[in-house]
């Protein structure tokens, strides 16, 4: 509930931030509207996009050390986009796990259902998303303008942005040095990849048609990592994944679960079954990447559904991985 209360707070706060942008000038340019100091090592920054004329609160984990320059680590929430209970913040103990680290961590909360892509028509219910745009052109910039980063980057996501994390490596080279999906379903284009996006963007009450225009259109190819994959050659790549049976998460005790037994179960049977597809996804683009000679690191569970306390594994245990590829540790 705190997690949610707090979401709502921030995302107010930047509605306001975009109405005050707006009337400023009449076409105002991305930028940051304002900063908020959280604690010594995370700050809160609301910035305004010009793509999608719309302010996002931004958070932003701080270096340990902060006396020369540190890169990025772009670190993407779910299919709810940070506007729900289901985040990084909320779900796991990602501050705690950063605050010895040195490098920036941006999260941003917004982007719901939206696969943080670019829409091709403007949605009824999700206006016109430019999540690519804001992400590789628009908020670099001026993350690097604001902190004293190294202009080193790399981008993680799970779930939805697992696979989206694929695809803006493909749509901007160069900038990530590396990419890590945790859990993502790097399928966008055959009948597996958008059963499984129809269900993500229906949940938002979107027509997903909006998003990358007709369904086995141009645009679904475009944006289908597997089908695109000979654009991540020179990026790390880091794929993790379960295989949708029961793992060391699936249990009365496991913080996730907290005692509640409707919840172990629908992690065990719902998460099972979405992990699974996840999985056939995920070795597929393993397939591919081993077929171009991209080189990758692929990490499949034994067991393990599709949940948090997997993906906050995920992360300690690529993180080294990342640090390494960023210069850091």
């Amino acid at each position: 509930m705190r997690g949610q209360t707090l979401t709502g707070s921030l995302l107010a706060s930047a509605a306001a931030a975009t109405v005050c942008a707006g009337a400023v000038q009449a076409a105002p340019v991305s930028r940051i509207i304002s900063s908020y100091d959280d604690s010594k090592q995370e700050t809160t920054l609301v910035v305004y996009s010009a793509a999608m004329r719309q302010s996002f609160p931004i958070t932003v984990l701080l270096p340990r050390d902060r006396s020369k320059p540190r890169p990025v680590l772009y670190l993407l929430n779910g299919a709810g986009g940070g506007e729900d209970s289901a985040t990084w913040a909320a779900r796991t103990k990602y501050t705690k796990f950063f605050k010895n680290k040195n490098a920036y961590v941006v999260t941003p909360i917004g982007g719901a259902f939206s696969y943080y892509t670019d829409w091709v028509r403007r949605d009824r219910a999700l206006g016109k998303p430019m999540w690519q745009t804001f992400l590789t052109k628009e908020l670099p910039p001026l993350i690097d303008a604001k902190f004293n980063t190294s202009k080193r980057n790399a981008i993680a996501g799970i779930s939805m942005a697992g696979t989206s994390v694929l695809n803006l490596a493909i749509a901007k080279p160069r900038l990530y040095r590396s990419v890590a999906a945790f859990s993502g379903c790097a399928r966008t284009s055959d009948t597996l990849g958008q059963q499984y996006i129809k269900l993500v963007v229906d949940r938002g009450g979107a027509n997903m048609a909006n998003m990358w225009g007709p369904l086995n259109g141009p645009g679904w190819r475009k944006n289908d990592p597997y089908i695109q994959a000979p654009r991540l050659r020179g990026t790390k790549i880091y794929m993790t994944t379960g295989t949708g049976l029961p793992g060391s998460h699936e249990n009365l005790g496991d913080k996730g679960i907290g005692g509640d037994a409707f919840v172990l179960a629908n992690q065990a049977v719902v998460g099972g079954v979405i992990e699974a597809a996840v999985n056939e996804c995920t070795q597929q683009m393993a397939g591919r990447l081993r077929s171009l000679g991209i080189p990758f690191k692929l990490t499949t569970r034994p067991g393990g559904t599709h949940s948090w306390g997997y993906w906050e594994d995920d992360l300690h245990n690529t993180w080294p991985s990342l640090a390494r590829d960023l210069g850091t540790r």
